[in-house]
């Protein structure tokens, strides 16, 4: 019983460095591109036009840049705002 109280603490080590992680197809330059962008937007996500302006100022493609945005959503970095837009919540944008 005392071999695994160890792994315990190690495995919920495991499931918060899962969560910090960000979406598949991503890494963390590409979440501090993504921010630091958004930053640049005034902090928000609403049409087209902050779509493409992010494209080309991260280099993401758009699957991408949604996935990121959804990751903010879930994480707490993010909230939905009444149009349907996105809206930062932290480092810059906080």
């Amino acid at each position: 019983m005392r071999v695994l109280r160890p792994a315990i603490p190690l495995c919920a080590l495991g499931v918060l460095v899962a969560c910090a992680a960000p979406p598949p197809g991503t890494t963390q330059e590409d979440a501090a591109r993504f921010d630091a962008s958004a930053g640049s937007l005034g902090c928000t996500l609403r049409d087209e036009g902050d779509y493409l302006a992010m494209e080309i100022q991260t280099g993401l493609a758009r699957q991408q840049l949604l996935d990121l945005a959804a990751y903010r959503l879930s994480t707490g970095g993010a909230e939905r705002l009444p149009d349907g837009g996105v809206k930062l919540t932290t480092g810059a944008c906080a």
